[in-house]
């Protein structure tokens, strides 16, 4: 049955209506009394759950209509309106005009007494003629064909004003309609609430089967105790908490999908019946728990009353969802911080390699010859890398200044990876990480980090993390191949990725195979996720595998020394010692060692110097050469002074010969004055 219809009031009871108040018609049994007394009920209905209804009780003759007569009148588009003297007197106040085939109101004179006007049924197109009706508290238009409220300014008393199924589109001209009690404008084709906020007698509005797509604009409607919105297009609901005395809102049939469309609801204190059947939302698994959490007053909910279980259950399951809430609302937060801080060292890696271009093209500008080429394969020469000289963009300067004073670094643990964003994400490295993360990560990914700066923690990663067998590099600037003779320290790599995204060495075309031959001794299994093959290795070999012999026998022995560590020097050292051996003495076991060393050390031979370890060898050359060359001018010095005094000697040499020997002939020409000068002397001497 559709809340609000009614059927006609001659001597038929009406139906039930979703309305907010007992209208009580009824006509006295003395004719000659014409007693007519309403009663208006605002009393809730005792049965718990039942709706307002109007219930409509008529005493009068079900023939009343017999003895209605419509005349035209003098003008052809209105009829007139006769009833006979006995009618008058028995049914002053009434008047039912139901399934009379109208299409317009009748001119009614006369009948300024009328308070009950019914014209169900008919075809109706527009409300005219009743402005002298200003008694009318009843007036009911169910089912006719109205498209616009008008007619009614001078019916300041009207209580109920029934206007369901017509094609209204608007809800408009009831400025002078402020004692209405009962509004019913259901099964319309109202798209929007509006010009009701004046209504502050309102009690009952029916807008169900209508257009509406939101519910807001009912400030003002402050004995608003039932609200009907069934069956319309509704996704959200507003200002229902400013409705103080609201007890029944039906939605039933609507598109709500959330109760964040509905949380004005929650701050409802006076709403105790509420539908939402029909609803997307009430097919959700939380859906009622959700609502009995947020509306505590609630005592029915989609017509069945609520039970004191069935708030436990839902105050409990509404617990979990807001904790589940709030840790989703942690991770989300976390997720973003993530997102900012990324975003941060991004932007301080773009700047950082900005700076670093603009040093370059200056210190190329202010070099007179051209650059020399980075990084000897053979392993006996410092990698060269340019100056960071020459004058900065003023703004880039300052931007990396203010980005420094930021989180710029990032360190994340995800399953079994460890991810590192910044070139700060690496000290990280000196935690305290206990033995059971350590041993969970097996793949770790660097992000924003320049090469040369990883480089310098490899020997920590490989203490601090042993099960790492995958690494991954973005944005790392890998420029060169011999970048890839540091990964060679490691404990063991199974898997290397390289983003091409900030590493242009993986335009290079032999780059895996470099790769592979380089780190044969971890017989890699995936390169950039694809399976390392057999014939892979083979073609390693052959392309590198002369270059790795040159770069060995080419350096001298004590140098070779030096690169190696103990282990190879012991290797090294015992090949050499079995160079002496015969031939026919090493066995063929100790041919294969010999073999399998001779690789492994000829491999070691190509190594890589980051530009840090450069900058240091190469300040340690120049305090080196200075003070060879001060040793050798010192040495010159006096070199040259022992020159000097040694021609100066062999210049006076003759003469000092001739006074010696005259000084040795006159000291013994008297033999006993000599002796005596002698004893003298060495007595003196004791």
């Amino acid at each position: 049955m559709i809340p609000g219809k009614y059927r006609s009031v001659s001597g038929r009871a009406a139906n039930n209506v979703n309305c907010g108040l007992h209208l009580v018609i009824q006509t006295s049994s003395i004719p000659d009394k014409n007693k007519v007394e309403f009663k208006l009920n605002r009393e809730t209905p005792s049965f718990p759950g039942r709706l307002l209804q109007h219930d409509l009780e008529r005493n009068y003759s079900s023939r009343q209509g017999d003895h209605i007569n419509l005349v035209t009148s003098s003008m052809p588009s209105f009829p007139i309106l006769q009833r006979s003297s006995e009618e008058k007197v028995l049914y002053s106040d009434r008047l039912t005009l139901e399934r009379q085939k109208l299409t317009v109101c009748p001119i009614i004179d006369g009948e300024e007494h009328l308070r009950l006007l019914n014209f169900q049924h008919n075809f109706i197109t527009r409300i005219q003629n009743i402005s002298n009706l200003q008694r009318l508290i009843f007036l009911d238009l169910y089912d006719n064909q109205i498209e616009e409220i008008s007619g009614l300014s001078t019916l300041k008393s009207l209580r109920v004003l029934l206007l369901g199924k017509n094609r209204i589109r608007k809800i408009s001209n009831l400025e002078n309609l402020k004692n209405l009690d009962v509004l019913d404008l259901h099964g319309n084709q109202i798209t929007k609430i509006e010009n009701v906020n004046h209504l502050c007698d309102l009690r009952v509005l029916n807008l169900a089967r209508n257009l509406l797509s939101h519910v807001d604009n009912l400030n003002g409607l402050d004995s608003l105790t039932e609200l009907n919105l069934r069956h319309n297009q509704i996704t959200f609901v507003r200002d229902v908490d400013n409705l103080p005395c609201l007890q029944r809102l039906f939605l039933s049939f609507n598109n709500i999908s959330s109760f964040d469309s509905v949380s004005c609801l929650a701050d409802s204190t006076s709403l105790s019946d509420i539908t939402f059947d029909g609803n997307p939302i009430a097919q959700e698994s939380w859906y009622k728990h959700t609502v009995l959490q947020n509306m505590m007053q609630l005592r029915q909910l989609d017509m069945k009353r609520i039970t004191e279980e069935e708030r436990r259950v839902a105050s409990v399951v509404a617990k979990k969802e807001e904790e589940k809430k709030r840790e989703s609302h942690k991770q989300s937060l976390l997720k973003e911080k993530k997102r900012l801080t990324i975003n941060n060292v991004a932007r301080k890696w773009d700047l950082q390699q900005r700076v670093a271009n603009l040093a370059l093209t200056q210190d190329r500008k202010d070099s007179e010859s051209p650059p020399q080429e980075p990084c000897q394969m053979d392993g006996g020469s410092i990698s060269e890398f340019p100056e960071e000289t020459g004058s900065l963009d003023p703004g880039l300067s300052s931007a990396l200044q203010g980005l420094s004073v930021t989180e710029t670094h990032l360190v994340e643990i995800e399953g079994d990876t460890l991810s590192l964003y910044g070139s700060g994400a690496l000290e990280c490295l000196d935690r305290n990480w206990s033995i059971q993360t350590a041993g969970m990560v097996t793949t770790v990914s660097f992000t924003f980090i320049e090469f040369d700066e990883i480089v310098q923690v490899l020997p920590k990663l490989k203490m601090k993390f042993p099960n790492s067998l995958h690494l991954k590099f973005k944005e790392t600037n890998l420029v060169m191949l011999q970048q890839f003779n540091a990964l060679a320290q490691l404990r063991r790599v199974d898997q290397l990725t390289i983003d091409p995204q900030g590493n242009p060495v993986v335009n290079f075309t032999l780059w895996k195979y470099y790769v592979l031959f380089r780190l044969s001794h971890f017989s890699m299994q995936k390169i950039n996720g694809t399976e390392v093959t057999q014939n892979d290795m083979i073609m390693a070999e052959r392309l590198f595998g002369i270059l790795a012999h040159v770069a060995s026998s080419e350096l001298p022995q004590y140098r070779m020394i030096s690169i190696l560590g103990d282990a190879r020097k012991k290797q090294y050292r015992y090949l050499l010692e079995s160079k002496g051996k015969k031939p026919g003495i090493v066995s063929e076991e100790t041919s294969d060692s010999k073999r399998l060393m001779g690789e492994n050390t000829n491999r070691a031979t190509l190594n890589y110097t980051t530009r840090e370890f450069y900058h240091e060898k190469l300040e340690e050359i120049k305090d080196k050469k200075k003070f060879c060359k001060m040793y050798v001018e010192d040495l010159v010095k006096e070199a040259t002074a022992i020159n000097m005094k040694n021609e100066a000697l062999q210049k006076l040499w003759p003469q000092m010969f001739i006074e010696l020997v005259r000084d040795a002939v006159i000291e013994i020409r008297s033999k006993d004055s000599y002796m005596k000068l002698c004893l003298q002397q060495i007595t003196d001497q004791k």
